[in-house]
């Protein structure tokens, strides 16, 4: 059996290349890039997190330079991209949509025994959604029997549309505010568009495939996280088959133990160039933080799941990625009243940060600044102070 031995940096290379980071615009201009995107990874993480810009718009604006946020609801609009809570909630092509239907059946199949009211609940909804069109959960009277325990504590009606939902009877689309709107698959899911649930081998297949795809190296459990919502798949089986088909390659990095896996036709040695990207936690790339300590020698944690006296770096920073190598983190706010792009803390890694780097971060802080609708940045702390005095004169 072939091992392909990687040094971590021609890892780091086919890792960054793979994610859409290695250049400036490597999936070019404009609303298509925003689809190229998708079909790249897959999967496209959405969080509802306001402090900046949501996490998805922020992925597509970290790889297109003129990233608009309504091109995305174009696309799902024109029926070539869809929501779903497949591995978390996010935006896939709709392509993919067969590789979903497994997914749904495990919702519907491996969650507890429903009451009849619950059952009635959810026929009674699908009835008025087939009858009367779409529908959001602001269009229900609250039909909650007791007062609210919490903030998951949803009401019946809202329990009844997710399950419809994560079940496949419903899909969803988000009007201007963000709101969830529930309408039928028949009015998503183009007719062209294959509908057949794959087998327990084509699913597990796929996820390897678009996993190996997104991630570039990988170890197996980042392959079956991807997979997780469906108990017993055969990610695992059928990545022993892939490698003895010769459609997946084992690799060995230096200094890491555990086996890793790659696309046998991924390219060995892509150009990187050392451009500047601010990214969100959300990012492909940083979803994983032991492979961040692995392949990149950063330790990273989002530290809004962290209390406040017990966080190092603030409650939202961002990673900041020069070339191939994370030289900073940014815990940012913005003021969307006042238009101004608040820096709680610019914390730089213990680098020497050469002033290219410095002058491309400076250029990729301006570009945030107007991603996020602002027109002013303020800082108010960092722990090199020539660093920040360099940033600062060039906002000047």
């Amino acid at each position: 059996m072939d091992i392909s031995f990687l040094t971590k940096a021609q890892s780091r290379r086919i890792i960054l290349d793979a994610a859409g980071l290695a250049r400036a615009a490597q999936f070019g201009m404009g609303k298509e890039a925003v689809y190229r995107v998708i079909e790249q990874l897959g999967f496209v993480q959405l969080d509802t997190n306001l402090v900046v810009e949501r996490a998805h718009h922020h992925v597509f604006a970290s790889r297109i330079p003129d990233y608009q946020t309504s091109w995305l609801d174009e696309l799902c609009e024109e029926g070539r991209v869809f929501e779903y809570f497949a591995s978390d909630a996010g935006f896939m092509p709709m392509s993919d949509f067969r590789y979903t239907l497994p997914v749904k059946q495990a919702f519907s199949t491996q969650r507890g025994v429903l009451t009849k009211m619950e059952v009635d609940l959810m026929n009674q909804i699908l009835d008025q959604v087939e009858r009367d069109g779409p529908v959001r959960i602001g269009d229900f009277e609250n039909d909650r029997l007791e007062a609210s325990s919490g903030w998951w504590d949803w009401r019946p009606a809202k329990v009844a549309l997710e399950r419809l939902y994560l079940d496949g009877k419903l899909m969803i689309r988000r009007n201007k505010s963000f709101q969830k709107v529930y309408d039928l698959p028949l009015n998503f899911v183009p007719e062209e568009i294959d509908q057949r649930l794959p087998s327990a081998e084509e699913y597990a297949q796929y996820i390897i495939h678009r996993s190996l795809g997104a991630l570039g190296v990988a170890y197996a459990k980042e392959l079956a996280w991807r997979a997780r919502r469906v108990k017993g798949n055969l990610v695992r089986q059928e990545l022993d088959n892939m490698v003895q088909s010769g459609v997946v390659k084992l690799v060995q990095v230096e200094g890491l133990k555990d086996r890793l896996y790659m696309l046998a036709n991924q390219p060995a040695q892509p150009e990187i160039t050392a451009e500047v990207f601010i990214l969100s936690p959300f990012d492909i790339l940083n979803v994983f933080r032991y492979r961040l300590k692995d392949f990149f020698d950063f330790d990273y944690q989002l530290e809004c799941f962290v209390p406040a006296s017990k966080r190092k770096y603030g409650y939202f920073s961002l990673p900041i990625l020069a070339g191939d190598t994370f030289v900073a983190r940014m815990d940012a706010k913005a003021d969307r009243k006042n238009k101004v792009l608040i820096i709680h803390n610019l914390h730089f890694e213990p680098l020497n940060i050469l002033p290219d780097h410095l002058l491309k971060l400076t250029m990729a802080l301006k570009a945030f600044v107007l991603f996020n609708q602002c027109i002013d940045i303020r800082f108010i702390n960092s722990n090199n102070d020539e660093y920040l005095n360099f940033i600062s004169n060039e906002f000047s």
